[in-house]
């Protein structure tokens, strides 16, 4: 069978059926490629959404066990695991059958199957019923990635990755996390609110590589005090499987004694999905790490194919992947668009949450640049302390000579949702004076936000920190 489309969209997760959806608005006649039976990507079916899901949960009995400590008690939950699972399914579906409906309305067409480049304007697709071939005027590349498997490791159900964790076949006695980075983080919150004895192991000389050292800092207090053992600069050497568990031998500095361990989670990163589409075959030639080179516009070295989302490089979020997918559909239907995004924030679902955008103050630093930064303590903040969580902090970083956001960080609950504003300032070129002159109700989590911008300022009332900094310049 032969489909002639003028658009070809090679992968249905958050970028694709955007980019899929936005074209179809735009005119064009668009058939989306999709492998899984249901549209969304590992995002929407093993990813962002159902671990936000459980995460939700870990929330919830965390907040109830902290009840105590105020003069409120409930009994220790009872997991009902397979009424979890359905739970958690039951959002999902909720989001595919959405999808499914946009889809038709759009008209998009949506072939199942494995597709493949056989030339820069053909796509076969392997399907249940045999391949097919998709002939297309233009195409966008949004074949996302898979986890990274570590070299050498038995071949064990019990060695999970993140699609396997979200699973949920059980709550282990014990389970050791390999990476410290977001995902890895993630299910550790989840999988020991749900009574799993949790240790992390990571590489790095820091939870959450790459972040500010100051937003790391609350976080890790707060699961050190949780978990097993946290151990940094260290990695796993060898991995012995038997019926009494998985025996794990470690290196480093901070590394412990082997250990045995009922689970072990790999979360060391994903790689992209670019060695299974015979991309030569159109024209394209991928990296050394398999990244797709792309421009602004999204283009690939082949000008009417483009690529869009993990495939092109990090950071693998699907925020940016869903831009990148309104680039490539308008760029297509010859409208001015390009991706020229000033930030794009990461957020880490833990609890608590840990938020940033723009620049870190190690990067700034390294960088020469001249920056001054506000960190207003949760400690100071009624809002945080009427909730119980006085360990957060918000973080700004400003330019020194003319005061422009560049950068923000925040820790605490709900920092996800609050960090949306400081994207907005810095993409807006607002500087601090902006943010302490904008007025922010009372009592909130956002208002501390406007309380580091007036720690630059010099203007904080809520904090003392001696004379005025604007009667001192």
């Amino acid at each position: 069978m032969a489909i002639e489309t003028e658009v070809l969209v090679l992968g249905a997760g958050p970028g694709g059926y955007t980019a899929a959806f936005r074209a179809a608005d735009l005119g064009k006649r668009v058939t989306l490629v999709e492998r899984y039976p249901v549209l969304g990507g590992v995002c929407l079916n093993v990813g962002c959404i159902p671990s936000k899901a459980l995460l939700h949960l870990a929330e919830v009995i965390y907040q109830a066990r902290d009840c105590a400590g105020k003069g409120i008690k409930f009994g220790e939950p009872e997991i009902d695991l397979e009424q979890v699972r359905r739970w958690k399914d039951r959002v999902v579906k909720t989001l595919n059958t959405g999808l499914a409906g946009l889809a038709k309305q759009r008209q998009v067409q949506v072939v199942q199957g494995t597709g493949h480049f056989v030339s820069d304007r053909k796509l076969e697709v392997e399907t249940e019923e045999g391949a097919e071939t998709v002939s297309f005027q233009h195409a966008i590349i949004a074949a996302g990635s898979r986890p990274v498997k570590l070299p050498g490791w038995p071949n064990d159900s019990r060695i999970m990755d993140s699609t396997g964790a979200l699973a949920l076949e059980e709550i282990p006695e014990s389970l050791l996390v390999v990476g410290g980075g977001v995902i890895g983080l993630e299910m550790a919150c989840f999988y020991h609110a749900l009574g799993a004895k949790v240790s992390v192991v990571e590489l790095a000389d820091q939870l959450l590589p790459g972040a500010d050292p100051d937003l790391v800092k609350p976080l890790h207090q707060t699961i050190s005090k949780r978990y097993e053992g946290i151990w940094l600069n260290s990695k796993v050497t060898a991995v012995e499987a038997s019926d009494q568990g998985l025996k794990v031998s470690f290196e480093g500095s901070e590394a412990p004694e082997s250990q045995t361990f009922d689970r072990i989670l790999v979360a060391v990163g994903r790689r992209p999905n670019s060695d299974s589409l015979d991309l030569e075959a159109a024209g394209i030639q991928a990296d050394e790490r398999g990244f797709i080179e792309v421009d602004d516009r999204q283009r690939t070295s082949v000008r009417h194919i483009h690529a869009i989302g993990d495939i092109v490089g990090n950071p693998m979020l699907a925020h940016k992947a869903t831009h990148e997918g309104k680039v490539a559909a308008e760029v297509i239907c010859d409208l001015p668009s390009a991706f020229q995004a000033l930030t794009i924030p990461s957020v880490a679902y833990t609890d608590p949450e840990v938020a940033w955008m723009g620049k870190s103050e190690p990067e700034l630093k390294a960088a020469g640049v001249e920056y001054d930064k506000g960190i207003f303590p949760w400690a100071a903040s009624g809002r945080a302390l009427g909730i119980g969580r006085r360990e957060g902090l918000t973080k700004l970083l400003s330019d020194r000579k003319t005061g422009r956001i560049l950068g923000a960080g925040i820790v605490g609950p709900h920092a996800g949702e609050l960090v949306a504003e400081t994207v907005h300032a810095l993409e807006m070129g607002a500087d601090v004076e902006d943010i302490a002159l904008t007025i922010h109700p009372h009592p909130t989590l956002s208002e501390t936000i406007a309380f580091a911008a007036e720690m630059i300022d010099g203007s904080i009332t809520d904090l003392y920190l001696g004379k005025s900094r604007k009667e001192t310049k």
